[in-house]
C-alpha cells in the first residue's frame, strides 16, 4: 500500500505562506528537504523508516519515543499533527510549531538517520531553525518539512516501519528541495 504525505500546493496555499514566511518561495514551499549547501545522496530515494506519533507534544524528547526503533540510514519521521489542527501557511504554522530536543537531533545525528521528517515547519523554530538544518545537513542528515496524512501509516500506533521513497526536485544551488514523499507499507 502506497501512501502520499505530500502537501499539495494550491494557488491559495501559495498567497497563504508567502503572506507569513518570507522562506516560503519555490525551494522551501510545501514538503521540501533542507539540503542547506549540501548534495542529495540518491541512496536516500528508498529507505526503511519508522514514524513515531508525538502528537500534541510542542517539545519533543527523547523519551517521548522509542529510541531503539531507529538503525542507520533510516527516514525517521515525526507525527505530530500540528498541520492537520493549524493548516499550513499561516503565522501560527510557522512560528509556533512543535520542535525536536537538541538532545534527540544530537541522538538522530549520532546514529546516523539519513533523513528526519515531520508534519510542521521544522524541527527547531525561530533562530534555530537554520543553524539546526545546517548542524544535520553537515553530518548528512537531512530535514523534511511539512509532510501531511502521516496519522494514515500510524493507525493509532506509538510507532510504524515501512520504506519510504523520497523524490526531490533536481535544483542546483538553493538550499531547499522540494519533493515528493510516498510511504511504503
Amino acid at each position: 500500500m502506497f501512501y502520499d504525505l505530500t502537501l499539495k500546493i494550491t494557488p491559495q496555499l501559495i498567497k497563504d505562506a508567502q503572506g507569513n514566511e518570507k522562506k516560503s518561495l519555490v525551494g522551501h514551499l510545501g514538503t521540501h528537504f533542507d539540503v542547506m549547501n549540501q548534495e542529495f545522496p540518491l541512496e536516500y530515494l528508498h529507505l526503511p523508516a519508522v514514524f513515531f506519533c508525538v502528537r500534541g507534544n510542542k517539545n519533543i524528547q527523547v523519551h517521548d519515543i522509542d529510541i531503539t526503533q531507529i538503525k542507520k540510514g533510516m527516514f525517521v519521521g515525526f507525527y505530530t499533527g500540528f498541520i492537520e489542527d493549524v493548516g499550513y501557511g499561516n503565522a501560527v504554522y510557522f512560528k509556533e510549531h512543535p520542535e525536536l530536543s537538541k538532545e534527540l537531533i544530537d541522538i538522530l545525528i549520532e546514529k546516523e538517520v539519513a533523513i528526519i521528517g515531520i508534519d510542521c515547519a521544522g524541527i527547531r523554530r525561530g533562530k534555530e531553525h537554520t543553524p539546526t538544518d545546517q548542524l544535520c545537513a553537515d553530518h548528512q542528515v537531512f530535514v523534511v518539512e511539512n509532510l501531511c496524512h502521516l496519522s494514515r501509516i500510524l493507525d493509532n500506533q506509538s510507532y510504524q516501519h515501512c520504506y519510504v521513497n523520497t523524490y526531490p526536485v533536481n535544483y542546483e544551488q538553493m538550499t531547499g528541495l522540494p519533493c515528493r514523499v510516498v510511504a511504503e507499507l
